[in-house]
């Protein structure tokens, strides 16, 4: 409204200056004398004024006929596009006025308005290959799904703009949640363009959804090629894709085969633990107990994990538990200091009925850097050494109210899973699964602390009273259910002991 005014006021204000200059030239003497072949022409100032507007009008139409003549000339000449380019150049000129228009109206957000701007480019213009890429994205920003996936079908069909076309409907298909077609208009993109960097990202995440595997490395190697992935990062990647595809073919039964795979994926990338597992567990199948052994311990050196000490305890399955410990002590004499570490040997010396050893190697971890692991263990010990019930159950009711210790969790997401995946179940993306601890409101029991009393009870004031014989088989359920099994080494007393203590 306010603009309008002003428009108004500036058409009443030039209106009134024309006005007024008319009226001064009128009013004013002299004027111009002209002469022409010996004859003289004398103009008054507004006639000179007049004169010089139809001069100027005179000499654009003598250009405009130059041009004419110069277009016949050479459509004479063999020129038989020189009429007609001459006709068009004023539509030419209108139709990329409105092409202009158009950009900047879908910049704005102005989906209608960008679509009425394509209509009258195409019309100027008759260039489908311009205006119909401008009119598919307006209609997606107006909301117009049927209209835009029209338009790009018709950008399909030309070969300059196929791979526009192609990559407009695999955006809408994936909007959509069609991953089955989006793969194959994926696949046909980067057959068009194999050097598109955001074609060769959405080939590989659908083909890691889908589990396949080797198509999936393919696209990673060109990834590779043409320079958009680091070398490090493509080889941690490819190791993660050959893991995927040895567990894949772990699920057909093809044994030697999974073997070579799951050893490829170690070498290719010797800290990704669950290759070091399965490629560990193919030299045990292999017979190969010392190269399993080697390939753990430098596993075990980049990154203690439960895993890798699963894996190490099945190369001896049979062994005494204190074989099994002398055993270990190549593979813990590295990183000493680690959480990881201790609470393994606290566990091998448990399972070794070894108490105070046990409560040294573990050490002040409980209250360093308590975990529900670590602090079960420590419930362990106290019944190895012969603490009251009230003790025992307090430690595993405090092992509700701490942390569960790393687990593996989506970097992009957060999301935790129960054991690693080449793909987040969550969010779908891929290799973002890190081994790290989250944070303690995600894993806390709610209220834990104020259930403590509940949990743990009244400590019996009578000494005396002779302990119930299923004690040690309640710490034992309740360490099974806080912490799953992480190596083949009891986490409690064996069950001699158990046997005397019911004697």
């Amino acid at each position: 409204m306010l603009w309008s005014l002003i428009k108004i006021i500036l058409f009443v204000g030039v209106v009134a200056l024309l006005a007024l200059g008319a009226g001064y030239l009128l009013e004013s003497e002299g004027g111009v004398q002209v002469t022409v072949m010996g004859s003289e022409y004398t103009f008054g100032p507004l006639q000179s004024v007049i004169a010089v507007a139809v001069l100027v009008v005179a000499l654009w139409v003598l250009l405009k006929l130059v041009s004419l003549l110069v277009a016949t000339w050479r459509f004479l000449n063999g020129d038989e596009t020189a009429l007609s380019r001459y006709f068009d150049r004023n539509r030419e000129r209108k139709g990329f006025d409105a092409l202009s228009e158009g950009m900047m109206a879908l910049a704005s957000g102005e989906g209608r308005l960008a679509m009425t701007k394509a209509a009258k480019a195409e019309k100027y213009l008759g260039k489908p290959e311009l205006t119909n890429l401008l009119t598919a994205q307006a209609a997606e920003l107006a909301g117009d799904r049927q209209k835009a996936e029209e338009t790009y079908k018709k950008l399909v069909t030309n070969d300059a703009t196929r791979f526009v076309g192609v990559r407009g409907i695999l955006k809408q298909k994936l909007a959509d949640g069609d991953t089955e077609t989006a793969l194959k208009l994926a696949e046909k993109a980067f057959a068009i363009k194999p050097k598109h960097e955001e074609t060769q990202d959405v080939l590989l995440r659908l083909q890691a959804q889908k589990e396949d595997w080797s198509g999936a490395r393919q696209t990673l190697s060109a990834k590779l090629k043409h320079g958009n992935l680091p070398r490090d990062v493509h080889k941690r990647r490819d190791a993660v894709l050959a893991l995927s595809e040895a567990k894949d073919v772990l699920s057909d039964g093809s044994g030697i085969e999974t073997q070579e795979k799951a050893i490829e994926a170690n070498k290719l990338s010797p800290d990704l633990i669950p290759a070091a597992v399965m490629a560990a567990h193919s030299y045990i199948e292999k017979g190969k107990p010392r190269l399993a052994t080697r390939l753990l311990k430098k596993a075990w050196d980049v990154a203690p994990h439960p895993d890798l000490a699963a894996a190490f305890a099945a190369i001896e399955p049979d062994e005494t538990s204190e074989q099994r410990l002398k055993r270990f002590a190549s593979l813990t004499r590295s990183n000493p200091q680690h959480p990881e570490t201790r609470m393994l040997l606290a566990e091998l010396h448990i399972a070794n009925e070894d108490f105070p050893e046990a409560r040294r190697a573990l050490g002040d971890l409980v209250e360093t850097d308590p975990t529900a692991r670590s602090v079960t263990l420590m419930a362990a010990i106290e019944r190895g050494e012969g603490a009251d019930d009230a003790v025992v159950r307090g430690w595993l009711a405090r092992a509700l109210t701490v942390s569960r210790g790393p687990q593996w969790i989506c970097d992009n997401c957060q999301h935790i899973h129960a054991e690693w995946a080449p793909i987040c179940e969550n969010c779908e993306s891929f290799d973002t699964l890190a081994w790290k601890t989250p944070p303690l409101s995600e894993v806390a029991m709610p209220g834990g602390v104020q259930m403590l009393p509940l949990i743990v009870g009244a400590v019996e004031d009578d000494v005396s009273k002779a302990p119930d014989d299923d004690a040690a088989d309640d710490v034992i359920e309740d360490a099974e259910l806080l912490e799953p099994d992480v190596t083949d080494v009891d986490v409690v007393e064996s069950e001699p002991a158990l046997e005397e203590k019911r004697a």
